[in-house]
């Protein structure tokens, strides 16, 4: 979706200061909101792509004006409540009010955790059919305005690039961030040449985008 978090190539929102030697949590919450993040997703039942796009469909003011986490746990309490693992009198006072849903899969006890964690969810997905375009092919990516989960950022839309790398199939996060399934699509990285994006001003000189082989047309 074009939400306030798809920022690339827009003006006014100064430059990116890195932190040096930057912590992984800068606070004990925040470690706690990753935790709760990752744990809920197989009670809840939503998949990654569908945890993003909750973060992106947060009102502008709201998501610019929150640091990261914050932005996790608002949209872990907005997946909740639209699957009623909880209300907003529970939510606002950090109580259990109401008996709990049932028939979720449970969270994972502590010492599983690591494990799961370093198992991790591959969304590699073997192919259905060959791949469209090969390493070396022009392509063009195509103009879009979606109301749903995208990872074709906006400057890149309408762009001419080069396939320099195929991935193979993957989970495709338009459809499985719209709970939609996953839909498996050829992946491509795909390199634009600076000023196909930017225009001569730029002093850049190239930008490599993921793209999945719906958002791609020959050029």
């Amino acid at each position: 979706m074009n939400g306030a978090q798809d920022l690339g190539g827009q003006h006014g929102f100064g430059p990116i200061a890195p932190e040096p030697d930057e912590p992984v949590f800068h606070d004990e919450w925040e470690r706690r909101a990753m935790a709760l993040t990752v744990l809920m997703g197989p009670v809840g039942g939503w998949t990654i792509d569908e945890s993003r796009a909750a973060r992106e469909s947060l009102p502008p003011v709201q998501y610019l004006s929150s640091s990261y986490y914050e932005i996790w746990i608002a949209a872990l309490e907005k997946l909740m409540l639209e699957r009623g693992l909880a209300t907003e009198d529970e939510l606002h006072s950090g109580r259990m009010i109401e008996a709990p849903v049932t028939g979720r899969p449970p969270a994972l006890a502590a010492d599983r955790v690591q494990a799961a964690l370093a198992r991790g969810g591959p969304s590699v997905r073997e192919a259905q059919a060959p791949a469209r375009f090969a390493i070396g092919d022009a392509v063009r990516t195509i103009r879009m305005n979606p109301v749903i989960h995208t990872r074709l950022p906006r400057y890149a839309r309408g762009r001419r690039g080069t396939i320099v790398l195929v991935h193979g199939v993957h989970v495709y996060p338009d459809s499985s961030g719209a709970g939609r399934g996953e839909d498996p699509q050829w992946l491509y990285t795909v390199r634009f040449e600076a000023a196909e994006l930017w225009g001569a001003d730029t002093t850049a000189s190239a930008v490599h985008v993921d793209c999945w082989e719906p958002y791609l047309e020959p050029a």
